[in-house]
């Protein structure tokens, strides 16, 4: 059984675009709760201790930043200041267009700042707690590339921390709800960066099942006890874009900077965040606000329904009636139908706008729709995957091998792993490959992770602001996975390959932890070069 000491010091992580939440266990409630800490959380008796995901660099060279409520409490988020960061999550992992700030000699970068925030939360989590954190949960949108999550994983690698997970956060976000057995749930998850759907089911376990997946682990398995029944949350269906209530605030900038000739600086876009949020209670809102270093005064103002026509300029509803159709595409697929799904969970702050709730009624009934843990659901459910849950999971994205297409005289990849592939997976893929070019010594092999054909996102700057948009797709996106010096190469041949004749069997399979493992035979002289090597780990 996992001991009372070993539950107060495990914690879990809901890193958001906008906002930041902390989960702990408290053994006096048997619950997970949110954890306040001093200067970096609101302070507002009526809303969870959220933390703002906001960072200003005060010394880049020495790693000196201010972070979470800090910055607003200071005024340093109405500060037109390039060392003031804020939706960094969304850069993070991704191939920015346009440029990165040079402060105090040293350029930086959205994974470093993301960096400096996770670390200085976990360096006042533990002076506040005067504890080692021995299990960590982290969470991670559907849709974040792979690079998002080895990030994610090379700066827990260094924490003292003795064993870390990683856990979709709508599948979380159903945990943390608190939902029964047998339940069949979709949680519609919208924050800050994403929207992601998630068709969840609750129901008992099996010993044969894995946890989620592991992305360290020290000499004891903390909370790990073979014996113990675990309850376990099958994913079924998930789909993500990314959209989030970042890209709204940047629509009313844009709005008020064609409407009242405004700066889109980055008061306007405090301010545009304030009247969005008030638009969710109210059907008017203004902000008003004096520039005491310029004496400008900014006045904003805006009604529901201007609100909501500028919105539907932008596509909105119809990017969320595809994510939606996908879902539930995915979900028939596997046998599930709209009427057999038990409740629909609503998690993230843009949750709370009028018209997204009114979008979930157009698709099932009000009694089914759960409304209450907005900001608080995805760290305490992912909580409880440390605790009593196991998880059995897909794979979100397709992976191929890439080749030289020779009618097209340009490299192109070829699938060996479809999108919604269970792992471990029970049936191993096999390819055989020749040489290239004549004497060839070695042979390499680069794995891609294929990016959905009819859409990608674009990432960029304008001005101070980072933006987002999705864009067509006119060929397969890849982001390659092991393109390094020393990571390409499978085999040395020995002797030399020649083209015309198959050289090497190469058998894939994902195991457990999602990594995939080649084995790969020499077909000329009967040897194993490589037996069950991992190459990469996949989302």
């Amino acid at each position: 059984m996992v001991s009372n000491s070993d539950l107060t010091s495990s914690y879990a992580i809901d890193f958001g675009t906008s906002n930041t939440a902390i989960a702990r266990w408290n053994i006096a409630t048997d619950k997970a709760e949110l954890v306040r800490l001093p200067g970096l959380s609101q302070e507002l008796a009526a809303l969870p201790p959220l933390i703002p995901s906001l960072v200003y660099v005060e010394d880049a060279q020495k790693s000196q930043i201010v972070a979470g409520q800090t910055v607003r409490d200071r005024g340093l988020d109405f500060a037109n200041d390039k060392r003031f960061f804020r939706s960094f999550k969304r850069g993070i992992g991704t191939d920015i267009q346009g440029f990165l700030p040079e402060l105090d000699g040293k350029t930086l970068s959205f994974e470093q700042v993301g960096e400096w925030f996770l670390r200085e939360l976990i360096a006042n989590l533990q002076g506040e707690t005067q504890e080692n954190l021995q299990s960590l949960v982290l969470t991670v949108p559907v849709d974040s590339f792979e690079s998002y999550r080895n990030w994610l994983m090379g700066i827990c690698q260094s924490l003292a921390v003795e064993q870390i997970r990683i856990l979709d956060e709508p599948t979380a976000a159903a945990l943390g709800y608190g939902a029964a057995d047998q339940e069949l749930l979709l949680v519609v998850d919208f924050g800050g960066g994403t929207i992601d759907l998630s068709l969840v089911k609750l129901s008992p376990a099996t010993s044969d099942l894995t946890r989620g997946y592991i992305l360290k682990w020290g000499k004891k398995m903390l909370g790990d006890n073979s014996a113990q029944q675990k309850n376990t949350a099958r994913v079924i269906a998930k789909a993500g874009i990314n959209l989030g209530g970042a890209d709204i605030d940047n629509w009313l900038v844009d709005y008020f900077a064609d409407t009242q000739n405004l700066p889109k600086s980055a008061i306007i876009t405090r301010l545009a965040e304030r009247l969005k949020i008030k638009l969710s209670e109210a059907t008017s809102a203004q902000e008003v606000y004096f520039d005491d270093e310029t004496l400008e005064t900014y006045k904003l103002e805006l009604d529901r329904s201007s609100f909501e026509k500028i919105l539907e300029q932008q596509g909105f509803l119809s990017r969320l009636d595809d994510l939606m159709t996908e879902v539930l595409q995915q979900a028939t697929r596997n046998g599930v139908e709209n009427t057999d799904i038990d409740g629909i969970l609503l998690v993230g702050g843009s949750v709370k706008i009028p018209i997204v709730q009114q979008w979930v009624k157009q698709y099932f009934d009000e009694a089914l729709i759960k409304n209450q843990q907005h900001f608080e659901a995805i760290a305490t459910g992912a909580l409880q995957v440390a605790q009593t849950v196991e998880i059995q999971d897909f794979l979100y994205h397709s992976y191929g091998i890439r080749y030289w297409n020779r009618r097209a005289n340009r490299h192109d990849w070829h699938p060996i792993i479809k999108m919604g592939q269970p792992y471990p997976t029970q049936r191993p893929v096999e390819i055989v490959l020749g040489a290239s070019t004549p004497n060839q010594t070695q042979l390499e092999l680069i794995i891609g992770e294929l990016a959905d054909l009819g859409a990608t996102t674009e990432v960029y700057f304008d001005g101070d602001r980072l933006i987002t948009r999705a864009v067509s797709a006119n060929s397969t996106v890849v982001q390659p996975l092991n393109d390094s010096e020393g990571a390409r190469t499978i085999a040395i041949l020995n002797p030399v390959g020649n083209p015309g004749s198959d050289r090497l069997k190469i058998i894939f399979n994902i195991d457990p932890q999602r990594y995939l493992r080649i084995t790969v035979e020499d077909l000329l002289t009967q040897e194993t070069l490589l037996n069950n090597y991992i190459v990469v780990q996949l989302n």
